[in-house]
């Protein structure tokens, strides 16, 4: 359960000159992988795609989503649903940084943004909203807001991140 040593072995036992890592509960679209080989033919060290959840969301998932994919495509910062990059981006910055249980593909997108351009790509990929059907928002709002001082120190060790990694509720779907 540690996603940034899952994402390297991965790109340790592939071959290609482009990577892609997607989560098992996200769907993309044919459109999402030509605009990812697009940009990665012409340059692009790594990007992402805008994200929505599936299923029905509670009010505050349906308003902040849209905030949260603006911030992350003005800032050049992949979600972790779906990242893609080069293999020669993906060399050069040394991978996913296995100290990290979480955040790791912010990380990534910055280390990538020094090696050359990060693209959002407007096409959006759909992943799993159980998370946000599982929470309440004030529930990940003090989850955040005890992170945020620790920085990345606060994502250096599983058991911060417990709501994460583990089953809530079951999912109404």
């Amino acid at each position: 359960r540690q996603i940034s040593r899952t994402r390297n072995a991965g790109a340790r036992a592939s071959r290609g000159d482009y990577l892609i890592f997607i989560d098992a509960d996200t769907v993309l679209t044919p459109a999402v992988l030509r605009a990812t080989f697009d940009v990665l033919r012409q340059g692009a060290a790594g990007g992402g795609a805008r994200f929505r959840f599936d299923g029905r969301l509670p009010l505050y998932a349906r308003l902040l989503s849209p905030l949260v994919n603006a911030v992350m495509r003005a800032g050049g910062m992949a979600a972790g649903c779906y990242v893609f990059c080069s293999r020669e981006a993906f060399e050069a910055v040394g991978g996913f940084d296995e100290r990290l249980y979480g955040a790791e593909e912010l990380v990534f997108s910055r280390a990538l943004r020094r090696r050359g351009p990060m693209v959002i790509l407007e096409d959006a990929v759909t992943t799993s909203g159980r998370k946000m059907r599982a929470y309440s928002g004030w529930e990940l709002l003090r989850l955040f807001a005890g992170l945020l001082p620790r920085g990345l120190a606060g994502v250096r060790t599983p058991d911060r991140l417990a709501f994460w990694y583990s089953d809530r509720r079951e999912d109404p779907g």
